[in-house]
């Protein structure tokens, strides 16, 4: 269990900060850009939640979700791939791609590409889905990681796009792009 008893530490008023293995780095690092992505789409992913709290079903996903972001920052705190520390691994990735089929599943295929948008809930996945393309970004310019941190994130946007399309009145609310509408 993790324990927190002293929040302000004044450790990183000079730039740095600390890897969990005690490793001292920049706060400009790629590993710790890497960090803040995740921490900011675990945020994005928590006021989406406040859409979902009357469906059970897509909030316990997303309850889920934020629980493995957190695992996601645990892994990408230490460097290295392996040893004792926790890890992301391909379960989780796979848990993510059977929930996607089985959301998918009840949709009508697509036939143009959505804007985002929509009902309220739908619109806070599509911002929780770019925040975790951003961290999906960071986490690959961050370089020395576990591979699997990427993947489960690039399947969490896909995740988030089909979740949208659901909270989207399974596909009824979406709004649907239209190329060129807008020229002379």
């Amino acid at each position: 269990m993790v324990r927190i008893n002293r929040v302000v530490t004044r450790g990183g008023d000079t730039g740095e900060t600390s890897l969990g293995d005690g490793t001292r780095i920049s706060k400009a690092a790629p590993r710790i850009e890497a960090l803040g992505a995740v921490d900011e789409a675990n945020a994005s992913i928590g006021v989406l939640r406040i859409h979902t709290r009357g469906r059970p079903d897509e909030d316990a996903m997303l309850a889920r979700v934020q629980n493995d972001l957190f695992d996601a920052g645990a892994d990408l705190c230490v460097p290295g791939t392996g040893g004792d520390r926790l890890r992301m691994t391909d379960a989780a990735v796979a848990r993510l791609e059977a929930e996607v089929a089985a959301m998918n599943a009840r949709l009508a295929a697509l036939t143009s590409f959505i804007l985002p948008g929509g009902t309220d809930a739908a619109a806070f996945a599509h911002m929780a889905r770019v925040a975790v393309r951003r961290a999906e970004r960071s986490v690959v310019a961050a370089g020395d990681v576990n591979p699997v941190a990427g993947r489960y994130l690039n399947r969490l946007s896909d995740h988030l796009f089909v979740l949208a399309r659901v909270l989207n009145e399974n596909g009824a609310a979406e709004v649907l792009w239209v190329p060129g509408a807008n020229r002379s």
